[in-house]
């Protein structure tokens, strides 16, 4: 069986989509890796790109066409400083040449040979064909960015079994209730099912470590976007909210950096409306961040990155002031397993099922996360994931302008506080009662997707995105 790393699910990248931006900058990298495990980079004489359908019609908004240069440039969506990506694009705008992996200098306008083609692959909505010239002849290798960052060749024949890590987990799990038989034959919490299968690839050293690394990067997302004011890059002038509502509700504690500004909050009086606040202002900070090509982490996507970190912060912050990083990690592990279960049996890219599969996955792995925490069952946990993403099936994806602006950063909200509600109703549910398994509402999310009408998924052809001139905005 193939297998889904917590690390395939959470990973850190750029906004502000991870299948319109991370996708294509990694598809780009591993292009050069192609060419140069073939011998043909350095004899590389010119280099082109074809977008086509749901990265044409978006990819602006989505800022692909830079994730398509700063991944030929050689860049890493981890490390690089995201200050510095205006400058890098338009060094190349200016000359009109590219240094393919930092190597070597070609000849590249950017407005001529990077195309967006409205046609749609047969394989996947978001197609994507890189072309080297060599000797005087094209050679062409075409990718698909398939959701989360995942990204695949054609010739792989499902795209829903794409996945990046092949392994033999001692705990292969594809469905909700393989998940449960383990914990109950192990006695055992998901995250420590989820936990052994990560140590049979990696330490857990190491597991510890890229962990805090993920949590890190949230806290600082978080951080940067409740203390960044202004207008959203794009053209739409969409204000930043976080700010302002971080300044009303963070009362007068001192506090100089991220670790502090979470005691600063725990020692703010805290009414119940303005949990509400709270919650909404951690998600909208997310993904005001990322929407300004800020560094987030996909969770498990850009578009929704904002759910998962905005509802650990509630624990850490409201729920249970002695937590620490062992409520982190236990989050992080159920959060990643749970996301999987939606990947192996639907999809988490809107491209093929509309922002359900984004908004409501994430929602899923988060009220999930929180219920294990929260004391409940194996059996409560799925309960918890099932009944958040059942009051998001059906939502599409219809961004105005193509920008994850609106209604996407909201959403991010809207998904956090369903979060939190799904798993307070889990806990007081009686698993044996329950009429729709997680594995049910998996399926019946992967139907819906395929019954979604194509431009309800991420083209800006359908909802808000017509029904709302970005003229108007």
């Amino acid at each position: 069986m193939e297998c889904i790393s917590v690390f395939d699910m959470l990973k850190i990248g750029v906004g502000p989509s991870s299948s319109h931006t991370l996708g294509p900058w990694r598809a780009a990298e591993r292009w050069i890796k192609e060419l140069k495990d073939s011998k043909k980079f350095d004899k590389v004489e010119k280099i082109s790109v074809d977008l086509y359908g749901s990265l044409s019609l978006t990819g602006k908004g989505h800022a692909t066409d830079y994730a398509v240069l700063l991944g030929l440039l050689g860049r890493d969506p981890e490390t690089i400083p995201t200050e510095t990506i205006s400058k890098e694009i338009a060094h190349i705008k200016a000359t009109k040449t590219l240094n393919f992996n930092s190597e070597k200098v070609l000849a590249f306008d950017a407005e001529t040979d990077i195309s967006f083609n409205r046609k749609f692959l047969p394989f996947h909505s978001n197609g994507m064909t890189f072309t080297a010239t060599i000797n005087g002849r094209n050679n062409t290798s075409t990718f698909y960015s398939i959701g989360g960052g995942f990204v695949v060749k054609e010739e792989r024949s499902n795209h829903k079994r794409n996945f990046e890590i092949k392994c033999s987990f001692p705990y292969p799990i594809e469905k909700g209730t393989e998940l449960l038989k383990f914990c109950r034959d192990l006695d055992k919490p998901i995250s420590e099912v989820v936990l052994d299968n990560e140590k049979s690839i990696r330490t857990e050293e190491s597991i510890n470590y890229e962990l805090k690394r993920i949590w890190d990067t949230m806290l600082e997302c978080m951080y940067t976007g409740c203390h960044t004011e202004g207008n959203l890059p794009g053209g739409l002038n969409v204000r930043r909210r976080a700010y302002d509502m971080h300044q009303s509700l963070k009362g007068k504690t001192p506090y100089e950096n991220p670790v502090e500004w979470i005691y600063a909050i725990r020692n703010t009086e805290v009414k119940f409306r303005q949990i509400l606040k709270w919650v909404s202002c951690f998600a909208l900070a997310v993904n005001e961040v990322n929407a300004s090509l800020g560094r987030v982490v996909t969770a498990p996507t850009n578009g929704s990155a904002g759910v998962i970190p905005s509802v650990l912060m509630y624990y850490l912050v409201i729920e249970n002031h002695d937590g620490d990083f062992e409520d982190i990690k236990r989050f992080l592990l159920v959060a990643g397993e749970i996301g999987s279960i939606f990947k192996k049996g639907a999809t988490i890219s809107a491209a093929m099922g509309g922002c359900q599969a984004e908004i409501g996955v994430s929602s899923a792995m988060a009220a999930g996360a929180l219920c294990e925490l929260s004391g409940g069952t194996p059996e409560q946990v799925l309960v918890a994931a099932e009944i958040a993403m059942e009051h998001h099936l059906g939502l599409t994806c219809d961004p105005i302008g193509g920008l994850v602006q609106i209604p996407c950063i909201e959403r991010n909200a809207m998904g956090a506080i369903k979060a939190i509600n799904a798993c307070e109703l889990a806990l007081d549910t009686d698993p044996n009662n329950v009429k729709v398994p997680l594995d049910k509402v998996v399926n019946t999310m992967w139907e819906t997707a395929k019954d979604m009408n194509t431009k309800y998924k991420e083209t800006s052809e359908g909802g808000l995105a017509v029904g709302v001139h970005f003229s108007d905005c």
